[in-house]
């Protein structure tokens, strides 16, 4: 599974951006997609949000609940972060990965993805 992010950049804060991450290879109907991030200086990815590939179902973390939409379009392979009323605490880099699961639980935990993108700079100026 090959995974790539895009639709990062510098923002305002209060503005929004709509990250993509297109997937390819092969995928299974018990997967999920999440996206993590990773804020400068800190250890470690923090959930953002997650996908089921299959049914849809949405699981969502603290910091991005009721700002942040994620969503995905089966037919071309993508999964997107909606991210609205963005602040200079969501600069980070966003990862988008692939999980072999549809388990809440797991899709909440990085160290259980096996497959990432590069990630993609997302800065939120104030």
């Amino acid at each position: 599974v090959q995974l790539v992010e895009s639709g990062g950049g510098l923002v305002q804060a209060g503005g929004s951006l709509r990250l993509s991450c297109a997937v390819s290879g092969r995928t299974v109907s018990s997967a999920s997609i999440g996206w993590f991030r990773q804020a400068p200086g800190k250890e470690g990815r923090e959930f953002v949000a997650a996908i089921t590939w299959s049914r849809g179902f949405k699981f969502y973390g603290d910091a991005g609940k009721g700002r942040f939409a994620i969503t995905k379009d089966g037919d071309k392979k993508e999964v997107y972060l909606q991210m609205n009323n963005l602040n200079p605490e969501d600069t980070a880099v966003y990862f988008c990965g692939s999980i072999p699961t549809s388990s809440e639980r797991a899709c909440r935990l990085a160290d259980k993805y096996d497959y990432w993108g590069e990630g993609t700079q997302v800065t939120v100026s104030s």
